[in-house]
């Protein structure tokens, strides 16, 4: 649709000049050691072997062996030595490159600041300089050498760049490509001498929490700026509301002093979900605030400011017209969920006047509607918590206390176990069985014993290649339905007992009539047998995002492991690919088989499915790291602690959409490490056959995902939201997640929902409404 716009005359201007442009990629990482300069030399080697033109200038390999060896055989143009201090400095030798004229260039220290009396200031400049005489450049950079980054990473760390590069430089890029490496890969590097010649500063980074945190950092940044990809995506294609990649929260204000804890609410929901704050306030027009609330909202106006929320003001001529004009601004803004307070109105002020909270739940499609308790009222409590209670760590009083003997079992069975390291990709054909078989021969090059227990090349001859010297333990053979099948033999590899095992797509369901049902199932037992695991597994196959990828994909994805299986990892790193460079390595059949290609193109690997499940596994690992952060050291959290105990009560039915709330009360409790319980309320005490079925899959859902499921009882559906509200009030729970009614016009007239009764009745609580999804909504139908 999009390809038979008019151009604008600048947008025919900007095409013209890239025409006429080279090509910029970056590679950006956490922090130096994490592999960007081997990458960049690696990708260097596969442009020349296409018969590209490449050259080598200013790069430093630290004389690490791997990045040496991805050296060899690539031209170099000597750079410009200097000295600032007691330090060598290399300059790009801008006028030798001109002259050479190759297609691409490889070049490290995008920040870097060049010699007194240079041509241009930086290595920026020299970069741009080149791009406009119609060379590429491959270049490299740390997070925390970006402005913007480069404060909060001095406040997280302690550390501060030498130099740094504006912030819009990556928008700028043609591609940019994050390395992800866990704290645990960089330390081993470190241990094994493979991080040689590394300055004081970069020595004080190496510290696993100063690496986690600029880890985050750099996946966060990664996934805001693929997130405006997507947005400018979806505006091409005339699609509204939110993706299902990332969270955006509206908080709904009103010129009161409850506004600033609805607010602060709204960005501690923000913070942990990961996601964007935005406020709005509707007034009537043409007329003067008076005076208490004009103070008001210049408070409102301070406090977005402070927590770097988006304010804006509205006019609505008339109460009735509110749930309309709210949800209008939340599709037209990609809201995922509306934040505001529990009406205090009665039932008849409502039924005479209308009510709002009714009204809004009539009108969202695609957007949640979170109804924030108004403690005062039962608690006294008149605002938040400035100050969290700190998170409780082992401290130095408590090194001496005995443990008992359940905590002796859990840390022996711990280290008994093997070692477990996931990499995670955004889609198939990203690279990650590449770097799985990359990693094992690099151990069996260390002398550790490796074998591969499951490999699916799936006919690439790349990841063929990456083989090597690798023994292959062979399949098991099982008879399903007269049919010869093969699966992985769990048993041969237990015998075999090798220190380490590679392992293919995690998320695999074995042939009935296997030992397991799971392939996960079967890496479990081998790390309980004292082997190492080494696997791979795509974001889509997370149980908790199966709702959130059929939403971006159109498509339910049937493999799934439990989110618990990734926590248990002692390792996760996320292999990183453009969507565009993705689309092409497809093109050039090196992901499926070439007559597979344009199906898949059309379907799953379409670019707007590639940004949105790109920016899923980045805020996916982000999240991952935040968690490991908070459980190495106090205040590590870059999201923040959550500031109360937490109770999560999930209300479902037999419905479809049950499965989605049980995967929300799952997610929104795991952020906010809550213990949560799933409810289901059967009317009348009979269970058909049918619904027997229905339960019992719930139930199996709920305790793979670690929560409680139980089931009620109510005489009739009258009864079942005081059955749902009474057993919350015995959980103590703090937040109820219900789903929201598909009711015609007369039920709604003539009779009260669940919904309604428990949004009505549970103001002590907060009430999440989880709306339905529905993939047709435009912009006109709020």
């Amino acid at each position: 649709m999009d390809g038979f716009r008019r151009k604008t005359p600048e947008e025919l201007l900007e095409s013209i000049v890239k025409i006429r442009s080279g090509r910029l990629k970056v590679y950006i990482g956490a922090i130096a050691g994490s592999g960007k300069t081997y990458h960049m030399l690696r990708e260097g080697q596969t442009l020349k072997s296409q018969g590209i033109d490449v050259v080598v200038c200013a790069v430093s390999t630290k004389r690490r062996p791997e990045t040496v060896e991805q050296l060899e055989g690539l031209e170099r143009v000597p750079s410009l030595h200097w000295m600032e201090g007691e330090t060598e400095k290399k300059d790009l030798n801008v006028e030798a490159l001109l002259e050479r004229n190759p297609e691409v260039v490889l070049v490290d220290g995008l920040a870097h600041r060049n010699r007194p009396g240079a041509k241009f200031a930086t290595r920026l400049e020299d970069i741009q300089f080149l791009l406009g005489r119609g060379i590429s450049v491959i270049a490299t950079v740390n997070v925390y050498e970006l402005e913007g980054m480069k404060e909060l990473a001095h406040k997280l760390t302690g550390i501060e760049a030498e130099a740094a590069i504006p912030a819009d430089t990556l928008e700028q890029a043609d591609e940019v490509r994050l390395i992800d490496v866990s704290p645990e890969t960089i330390l081993k590097r470190l241990n094994e001498g493979n991080l040689r010649n590394m300055s004081l500063k970069d020595s004080a980074l190496l510290r696993r929490g100063n690496i986690g945190k600029l880890r985050e950092l750099a996946l966060r940044l990664m996934a805001e700026d693929v997130n405006e990809s997507l947005e400018r995506h979806r505006e091409r294609q005339g699609l509204v509301g939110p993706s299902g990649a990332a969270e955006r929260i509206l908080v709904a204000a009103q010129y009161h002093w409850n506004s600033s804890i609805y607010i602060r609410r709204g960005q501690q929901i923000a913070k942990r979900l990961g996601g964007d704050l935005r406020i709005v306030a509707f007034t009537k027009p043409g007329l003067p605030l008076p005076k208490e609330k004009a103070a008001f909202k210049r408070a409102i106006m301070k406090l977005a400011e402070k927590v770097g929320a988006e304010f804006e003001e509205l006019p609505l001529r008339s109460r009735r017209r509110l749930p309309s004009a709210l949800v209008r601004y939340a599709v037209k803004h990609n809201a995922t969920r509306i934040v505001l307070g529990h009406s205090k109105t009665s039932f008849w002020q409502d039924f005479w006047r209308g009510s709002v909270s009714e009204g809004i739940l009539r009108k969202t499609k695609n957007v949640d509607v979170f109804f924030m308790a108004d403690r005062a009222d039962y608690d006294g409590e008149r605002v938040l918590p400035t100050k969290s209670a700190p998170t409780r760590l082992r401290s130095e009083d408590e090194t001496y206390r005995r443990l008992t003997e359940e905590e002796i079992e859990r840390k022996i069975e711990r280290i008994r176990r093997g070692k477990f390291k996931v990499y995670v990709g955004a889609a198939p054909g990203v690279g990650k069985t590449y770097m799985m078989l990359r990693e094992g021969n690099d151990l069996l090059r260390r002398n550790i014993d490796v074998v591969i227990g499951l490999l699916e090349t799936h006919g690439r001859a790349e990841t063929l290649a990456q083989v090597g010297e690798l023994e292959t333990i062979a399949r098991a053979k099982r008879v399903y339905k007269g049919v010869e099948l093969e699966e992985m033999d769990v048993p041969a590899i237990i015998a075999r007992n090798p220190e380490v095992v590679l392992i293919d797509e995690l998320a695999h369901t074995n042939v009935p009539g296997s030992d397991t049902r799971k392939r996960y199932e079967d890496v479990l037992a081998v790390l309980e047998a004292g082997i190492s695991v080494i696997s791979t597994v795509n974001v889509q196959h997370l149980e908790s995002l199966n709702d959130a990828v059929e939403q971006i994909t159109g498509v339910r994805v049937r493999e799934t492991v439990p989110d618990s299986i990734l926590k248990l990892a002692d390792e996760v790193e996320l292999i990183d690919v453009a969507p565009k460079a993705l689309q092409q390595r497809m093109r050039e059949g090196k992901v499926y088989a070439m007559d597979k290609v344009a199906q898949a193109l059309g379907n799953f690997f379409t670019t707007g499915n590639l940004i949105a499940l790109r920016e899923l596994a980045l805020r996916e690992i982000a999240d991952d790291v935040d968690e490991r952060l908070e459980a190495w050291e106090r205040g590590g959290s870059l999201r923040g602690p959550w500031r109360r105990r937490e109770s999560i009560f999930v209300c479902v039915t037999t419905s479809r959409n049950a499965d989605r709330l049980i995967r929300r009360g799952f997610r929104i409790a795991h952020r906010l490490k809550a213990e949560w319980h799933v409810m289901f309320v059967c009317r009348g005490g009979m269970i058909s056959e049918e619904e027997r079925g229905r339960i019992e899959a719930m139930r199996d859902l709920t305790e793979r995902l670690g929560g409680k499921f139980e089931i009620g009882q109510a005489a009739s559906r009258g009864k079942v939201a005081d059955a749902l509200l009474q057993k919350a009030g015995q959980l103590r729970a703090t937040q109820m997640i219900v789903g929201q009614s598909a009711r015609d016009f007369k039920s709604a007239l003539f009779r009260v929902s669940v919904v309604g009764a428990i949004v009505r009745h549970g103001r002590r609580m907060d009430v999440l409404v989880v709306a339905d999804y529905d993939p047709r909504i435009r912009l006109d139908d709020g």
